[in-house]
Formats: C-alpha cells, structure tokens, sequence
C-alpha cells in the first residue's frame, strides 16, 4: 500500500496491515513509525541531519551506533554489524540520493527499560541527501529472540497475520520516493 509521508512529501509502499504508530502515541515530527499489528516488528523514517564527517559506510555505521546508544544495547556483545553494502540507485526510486546503503547487525536491548533483554535483527537502509543537508534512514527492528520475562511476551502472534519479511522491507526501499523537497527546510 503506498503511504504518503512527512505531510505527502515523501511516499513508500509498507508492508500490509502496519499500523500508523502516531495513532497510538507522540511519534518526533522527524519521524513516521509502522508496527505490526500483531508482532513486535517496526519500520521507522527518520529525517536526520546529514554526517557529513563521516563517508557513506562510516555514516551507515554512525547511525547503526547511534540507535544502539538509544537502546542502551553499548554493554559488549550488545551490537553488532553484519553487513553493509551499497544499494545501486538503478534500484531505487529516491534518485535524488548521492548514495544509499543497506546495514545489517543484531542489539540486544530491553523494552520499556526491562531487565531481561531481546535479540533483535536490525536492517538499516541510509539514503544520503547532502544536497539537502539530510540522511533519510529507514530502519527494520525484526525480535528474533524474545526473553520470556519481557513484556514483548505476552502473547502469540495472530495465526492469519504473518511477519513483515526481508524482501517486505526491500519492497519498501526500492519504492521511497521524495516528492516535496521542501520538507527538509
């Protein structure tokens, strides 16, 4: 389903049945977030500001090391980078961006700042605008393991609904497109 974003600036195909989290609760205005309805899986678009002290891998990885700043997952063993590697814009329907990279690592990190911690696959596309001064990073948060004492352990997902997959998340990628440049200011 194509989902206008930012106000109909941008656009991108989510994966059926997300749920628009800023139904729910305050979502940053530099950010739209999608939940599955029926599992912990997430996609966020964030608007950032552009890194540009670092080159386009390095910035992958900033960004990668700054979510696990967020998540508190710094203890050793709490994050890790499997991958990163270039997008070909030939691929891509944002062709505005200088380059684009595909990030792939685990955290380990608590919900809610529980003690008992979940492994959590993390896929990261970073979209470089720097003639805008902007990153656009989309990011796929995909529990692999989930501690029986987390509140994520409520209960089972719903049998008619199955997880969002990798190749839903590079659906998305392939279809983001910016259509109002002026939402970078």
């Amino acid at each position: 389903m194509l989902q206008p974003l930012f106000g109909g600036a941008l656009s991108a195909c989510v994966p059926h049945g997300a749920q628009d989290v800023s139904e729910l609760r305050q979502v940053p205005d530099n950010q739209e977030v999608f939940a599955h309805r029926h599992t912990d899986q997430s996609i966020v678009v964030e608007l950032l500001e552009h890194q540009g002290h670092v080159e386009d891998e390095g910035a992958a990885r900033y960004h990668f090391e700054d979510l696990a700043e967020s998540n508190h997952a710094l203890d050793p063993g709490s994050s890790e980078v499997s991958s990163v590697e270039p997008l070909p814009k030939t691929e891509l329907s944002m062709q505005q961006c200088a380059s684009a990279w595909l990030l792939t690592g685990t955290q380990r990190v608590s919900k809610f700042d529980e003690k008992d911690k979940n492994q959590v696959n993390i896929v990261m596309c970073l979209f470089r605008l720097p003639q805008f001064s902007t990153d656009v990073l989309v990011t796929f948060n995909d529990p692999v393991v989930i501690s029986p004492l987390s509140s994520s352990a409520a209960g089972p997902a719903a049998m008619d609904s199955a997880p969002w997959t990798l190749e839903n998340f590079q659906c998305l990628l392939r279809s983001v497109r910016l259509l109002d440049p002026g939402v970078f200011g």
